[in-house]
């Protein structure tokens, strides 16, 4: 038998291409989990956000998915989107997909989900959408979409290899994703709930001690009670300590204020008068000088629309020195935190690189008492309020004007300070996982074009995976 690659179309190696179902997603845990095209950007996909579907037995049997189905998203901006199923969860697909179920005889599916993530696989979907108000491609335009197979032994071990790629890639994604939860918990229970010194005026109204107040602020804070706090100031002493001075620091009562009640000794201020705020431009994009070579970065809300981490890395495009010189804001510092004010408002990351910005956004500078965490985490929180206070009749902007006067409670420095010496080691975790992602992606787009065309062998491919940290 000849070695060499066969040429197929997508719907060449399918037993079944079918369109979803048609239905209302529903946020009780009825029915199946109902996969939409939301649910699927990056080819990723956080099955505890989908939501179910209220399905009758004949439905669900036709709009099933199995492990080794590929649904690839038919209209709009997401043309051409895919997903591959790899776990055994009970689930149906929305009629915006479309299901390809491979012929596992002819080609291994996970083989094929790789081909449709390649920029050839991009190139042809942009070639192939039709439709002016509502850009898409159907199953038969889709399923045009040739293929070259090799062996299947070769698909195989191919997929085996990028498997593990993907794999490290999702598990990093979803420990930043817990890590982000943790900061968000944090000032949540500190800063919006007040859990500590709510905890300590319960304690001191049923007639406890100032030191059963603290005891109770360390279980809030630690989320330890009483025998679990003894055993950890037998066996790490230090740290015992530092949880009881980061309890000290917060008050026994509550006071009014114009916002309601808050810690007492806690100011209220606007987030205006905490940062310092600046605006960007974009550079004209006729003139090559602004573009052409340029080394420094300059982004839009576009590069945090694809940002999970609320850490900035890097940019899709960068400008010149000359193009920097039209921006009267300049080159902002690491630990800018960055808010895209329009289309749309919320979008939040905190830079870690030098960055020049468009008129999309409102950046802070943190360079008085309030951390860039603690700002992160405040936009986060009040992200309502801040929504609210935008307008604009085309699309909604919040302007600087209306972002200024946003109140704030201000804690006592001492207490950022400590917020933010356990939070800032929460995204320098972030950051180092984020730059292992990145590194790893490099490296799997960089070897699966070479793969598929036989530029270099697979146990090549494999030696250059295991030179990798840590995969």
């Amino acid at each position: 038998m000849s070695s060499e690659p066969k040429e197929y179309c997508l719907t060449d190696i399918c037993d079944d291409v079918s369109y979803g179902y048609t239905a209302s997603a529903n946020e009780q845990c009825i029915g199946p989990k109902f996969l939409r095209i939301t649910d699927i950007q990056g080819g990723l996909c956080n099955w505890n956000a989908v939501p179910y579907c209220n399905i009758d037995a004949k439905n669900k049997s036709k709009y099933n998915l199995e492990i080794g189905d590929i649904v690839i998203a038919r209209t709009g901006n997401s043309t051409g989107e895919n997903y591959i199923i790899q776990d055994d969860i009970d689930s149906v697909f929305a009629s915006y997909l479309i299901r390809y179920r491979i012929n596992k005889s002819i080609a291994d599916p996970y083989f094929v989900w790789l081909n449709l993530r390649t920029d050839n696989w991009w190139s042809y979907v942009n070639g192939a959408k039709t439709g002016s108000a509502q850009a898409g491609a159907n199953a038969k335009v889709l399923g045009s979409y040739p293929l070259s197979l090799p062996s299947l032994t070769r698909q195989v071990g191919i997929s085996k290899l990028f498997k593990i790629i993907n794999g490290k890639i999702f598990e990093n994604t979803k420990i930043n994703q817990t890590l982000e939860q943790m900061a968000q918990a944090l000032f949540k229970s500190w800063f919006v709930n007040f859990e500590p010194v709510k905890a300590k005026m319960a304690v001191l109204e049923a007639g406890g001690s100032q030191e059963d107040a603290t005891l109770a602020a360390m279980t809030a804070i630690s989320g330890k009670n009483a025998d679990a706090l003894a055993v950890f100031e037998r066996e790490h002493p230090e740290q015992y300590a530092e949880l009881k001075a980061t309890a000290e620091l917060f008050p026994l009562a509550m006071q009014d204020s114009e916002l309601g009640e808050i810690p007492e000794g806690w100011t209220l201020s606007e987030i205006g008068a905490q940062i310092d705020i600046a605006g960007g431009a974009t550079p004209s994009t006729k003139t090559p000088d602004f573009w052409d070579n340029g080394d420094i970065h300059w982004t839009t809300p576009k590069d945090l629309s694809n940002v999970k981490d609320k850490i900035l890395l890097h940019t899709e495009r960068k400008i010149t020195k000359a193009g920097l010189g039209k921006i009267s804001s300049g080159l902002l510092p690491v630990n800018t935190v960055l808010m895209s004010s329009r289309a749309p408002v919320g979008y939040l990351a905190i830079a870690k690189v030098p960055v020049a910005i468009n008129q999309g956004y409102i950046a802070m500078k943190c360079n008085k008492e309030l951390s860039p965490e603690f700002v992160l985490q405040w936009c986060s929180a009040n992200m309502p309020e801040i929504i609210s206070r935008a307008s604009g009749t085309t699309f909604a902007e919040i302007s600087k004007k209306n972002f200024n006067p946003i109140p704030l409670v201000k804690p006592p420095l001492e207490l950022v300070k400590n917020y933010t010496k356990q939070v800032s080691a929460i995204y320098s975790l972030i950051e180092n996982t984020m730059r292992e992602n990145n590194s790893l992606t490099e490296l799997r787009d960089t070897l699966l074009p070479k793969l598929l065309s036989g530029e270099i062998t697979l146990p090549e491919a494999e030696q250059a995976v295991s030179e990798v940290e840590n995969v």
